[in-house]
């Protein structure tokens, strides 16, 4: 039995020293293996608990603004903050002192401007992990066209802002519309839809004038626009194998959305659907072309109204957004986010194992509100699992065992969303913090 004494004279009832409890106990603290999640947005809070449930030492660096978020505080043994306004570069130094007093098993950066960041750190600190070139592929637009159509996978005619003479001859050649797209953003950001070649030329030497490295030209690709619908392929691999994965379908698509407003919708694709059949088999083909090894994906593929093709829009190395993880765990059993701390924290002795899955249907109606706090009460159906709670936000997750069921409640939901709460703001150019 211990007594309470001085800290430095630490002795049970018969005099003997329990220090040697107290280096057990170090020993066993030390010894848990050590898991570093960058967040420069706040989400993730599903992996840095799963995390925790595997029994690993959990540190989050963020942004000092951001420590007023609802982390999950207790999936957390510690949180370094950088500045706001933090480059790469800090985020490498911080981490780089945490490994000082405790050694890092995993980086991870959990949102898409940060996978490059952990990459880079890893890297720094001679850890196995995705390399900054090869994390570059999931960020570089012109890097995806590039080997995603050296693979054989369809993507809209590009070409790379480098050249006059080739931009000349690739708009004398490629018939409009056309898309100038930043290589570097994500989602619809900075995105300028072109109806003829002189607009082209127009947004390029604007581009040029701001004489700034950001907005150069060459920061951005060229690309034929083609009108159809967009599909996401949200993917869990493992060993390079995609091991489960969900098939979803936008509303409206994503650049409609953003540039123009109204309710953003995805919903889950019917299981026997030869789209659902066709996109599997090309998102694993994808994932090969990239060597993606470990980890979850997100690929939005455009199918054609015109041909019918399925085409490559982008691809990245982390979950996608706008509750997506929450609409798969609702169809089918896969929260993207847990899934993918489990592949972080898996070893030889507890190796990753999928969950049991199943075949249901969900989507998201989501939207700008024209209010801090929108009260969706009125909104009663049984199948509604989720509210968005999001300032500003208006959104909802539906469940349903039909899809019938679903369609018409997410097509119900969009219109009541629209003349109830829908606010329009203005396309940013640019993804800013």
């Amino acid at each position: 039995m211990r007594q309470a004494i001085e800290p430095n004279g630490l002795k049970d009832r018969n005099g003997d020293s329990l220090i040697k409890i107290n280096r057990l106990e170090s020993l066993l603290y030390f010894m848990k293996k050590h898991i570093v999640c960058i967040a420069s947005e706040h989400k993730g809070n599903e992996f840095l608990d799963e995390a925790q449930n595997a029994g690993w030492h959990v540190t989050l660096v963020t942004r000092k603004k951001l420590l007023d978020e609802a982390w999950q505080w207790t999936a957390l043994n510690d949180v370094k903050t950088v500045e706001d306004d933090a480059t790469p570069e800090d985020y490498v130094r911080a981490i780089t002192n945490i490994a000082g007093s405790r050694m890092i098993d995993r980086v991870v950066g959990l949102d898409e401007f940060d996978v490059l960041t952990a990459a880079r750190t890893r890297e720094h600190l001679q850890m196995g992990g995705m390399t900054s070139s090869h994390a570059l592929r999931f960020r570089d637009k012109l890097s995806m066209r590039t080997i995603a159509d050296a693979a054989g996978i369809p993507c809209p005619e590009f070409t790379g802002v480098f050249n006059k003479q080739a931009v000349d001859d690739y708009l004398e050649r490629v018939p409009p519309p056309y898309i100038v797209k930043p290589r570097y953003e994500v989602s619809a950001f900075g995105i300028r839809k072109c109806e003829s070649k002189e607009q082209v030329w127009s947004v390029l030497n604007d581009l040029d004038n701001r004489n700034n490295w950001r907005d150069h030209p060459s920061q951005f690709v060229l690309e034929q626009f083609i009108s159809g619908n967009v599909y996401h392929v949200d993917s869990v691999v493992e060993n390079g194998k995609v091991m489960a994965c969900g098939v979803s379908k936008y509303g409206t698509p994503p650049f409609s959305v953003t540039h123009f407003g109204g309710v953003f919708t995805t919903s889950i694709v019917p299981y026997r659907s030869r789209e659902r059949k066709e996109l599997e088999k090309l998102n694993q083909i994808l994932l090969d072309a990239f060597k993606y090894d470990r980890g979850v994906s997100h690929a939005e593929f455009l199918q054609s109204a015109e041909d019918g093709e399925f085409y490559l829009l982008e691809v990245a190395c982390r979950v996608g957004g706008a509750y997506i993880a929450n609409v798969l765990e609702h169809a089918c059993n896969l929260n993207l986010w847990r899934e993918w701390a489990k592949l972080e924290t898996a070893t030889d002795e507890h190796p990753y194992q999928l969950p049991k899955l199943r075949k249901e249907f969900a989507g998201i109606a989501l939207a700008l509100a024209n209010t801090d706090q929108p009260d969706t009460s009125h909104y009663d159906d049984p199948e509604i699992v989720y509210r968005v709670t999001k300032p500003k936000h208006v959104g909802l997750i539906i469940h349903s065992k039909k899809q019938k069921r679903l369609d018409q409640l997410i097509a119900a939901y969009s219109e009541r969303i629209t003349q109830d709460f829908l606010a329009v703001a203005p396309a940013k150019e640019r993804y800013d913090d």
